[in-house]
């Protein structure tokens, strides 16, 4: 989807019978496509092929054939049975650049397991440093390890695509969510690798930095953070706290990471006294880092966020008027923007494989009585 917004053109493969499976992932749907399949496919045509079959598997080699990339979620070696591994693919394809993305990685004993988001985010440690002090681990709103690992696989496609101006080949990129995972693990890792120091969950807090997390209003929450002395004076001002800048247990970070509880309990005891919004007002123009909680909702009502663009409109064959999020990047002098909209199973089979692979009305008749194409 990003390559997609950033000009590629993006062909997505699935099978004729049903497709990809997050086209039933709902409720809620706009029509007949959910809402899950909505927020990810734009930019991609669908064809549909059968790849168990051998006519399927040799339309998407000479696809490959025309291609600067493939990207593939499947098990560890199961394109390699079918003819589509790297090896396979490669051999008529040398400048593929081919990106496998899965659970585990290609090797180890993990590597045939079938890899989630949330599995892999247990696995990596994800869950047990998310949720409240001394609460059940917690599952992250939003797939976050997908999320990253989409992330990671678009720079490394890139990078790729710059080598192989260099060399004139195609490689293959191994991406995976468990590694992804236990690389955004960041300070909490390092703590434990340098450190031997195990993590905890803490909530909205941070576990070095004080304060640093969400408070309860009158009516709502705020977060707010003050990442140096400096701005805990400021903070405390802005509460009406001047008091505590004369209490030498909190003359430091170091000391109110001490004094977490002592700190948190006036904290909160003041920001109960008052709204979400007087208190927005309050740390306006301070130089604090602070924000409400919002619900989504106010997300999309956020005026940054109307500001920033982040809504697209578009038109999709099924499911008609339809809102995507947009890009997060903007360009100077490039286009960075949402192409097409999501495409309904098989919409773009017949003109795909007519315009690159050269492929006639009764050859498309064909493939589509035998069950090869849809």
């Amino acid at each position: 989807m990003i390559l997609g917004d950033l000009g590629a053109e993006v062909i997505k493969i699935e099978h004729p019978g049903g497709g990809d499976e997050t086209r039933r992932w709902g409720p809620p749907f706009v029509k007949e496509e959910s809402c899950y399949f909505l927020c990810v496919n734009r930019n991609k045509k669908s064809v549909a092929v059968n790849l168990k079959d051998t006519r399927g598997q040799s339309l998407v080699k000479d696809l490959a054939k025309q291609s600067d990339v493939l990207v593939e979620n499947y098990l560890p070696g199961k394109l390699d049975e079918l003819g589509l591994g790297f090896t396979q693919v490669s051999e008529v394809a040398p400048q593929l650049v081919y990106c496998s993305i899965s659970g585990y990685g290609p090797s180890g004993p993990y590597k045939t397991r079938a890899g989630y988001d949330v599995i892999a985010a247990s696995i990596g440690g994800l869950l047990h440093i998310t949720g409240p002090p001394n609460g059940d681990p917690c599952k992250v709103g939003v797939a976050m390890t997908d999320l990253a690992t989409g992330l990671y696989a678009h720079g490394a496609i890139l990078a790729a695509l710059l080598e192989r101006e260099k060399t004139g080949r195609g490689q293959k990129i191994d991406c995976n969510l468990l590694s992804t995972q236990v690389s955004l693990l960041a300070n909490l890792g390092s703590n434990y690798l340098n450190a031997g120091k195990e993590a905890i969950r803490w909530g909205t807090a941070h576990e070095s930095i004080v304060p640093y997390q969400a408070f309860q209003t009158s009516d709502g929450y705020i977060t707010v953070g003050a990442g140096s002395d400096e701005q805990f004076q400021i903070f405390c001002k802005c509460l009406g706290l001047q008091h505590l800048l004369t209490d030498s247990r909190y003359k430091t970070n170091r000391n109110r990471v001490a004094n977490r509880q002592a700190l948190l309990y006036e904290l909160s005891s003041r920001f109960l006294q008052h709204s979400t919004d007087h208190w927005m007002e309050a740390f306006n123009g301070s130089g604090i880092p602070y924000g409400p909680i919002n619900n989504i909702e106010q997300v999309f009502n956020d005026p940054q966020v109307q500001h920033n663009g982040m809504v697209v409109e578009m038109e999709q064959r099924n499911a008609g008027s339809i809102k995507v999020i947009g890009p997060a990047v903007k360009y100077s002098s490039s286009v960075n923007q949402p192409r097409f909209p999501p495409p309904s199973l098989g919409e773009h089979t017949d003109s795909i494989l007519t315009s690159l692979l050269g492929l006639t009305e009764i050859d498309l008749q064909v493939l589509r009585e035998e069950k090869v194409i849809s």
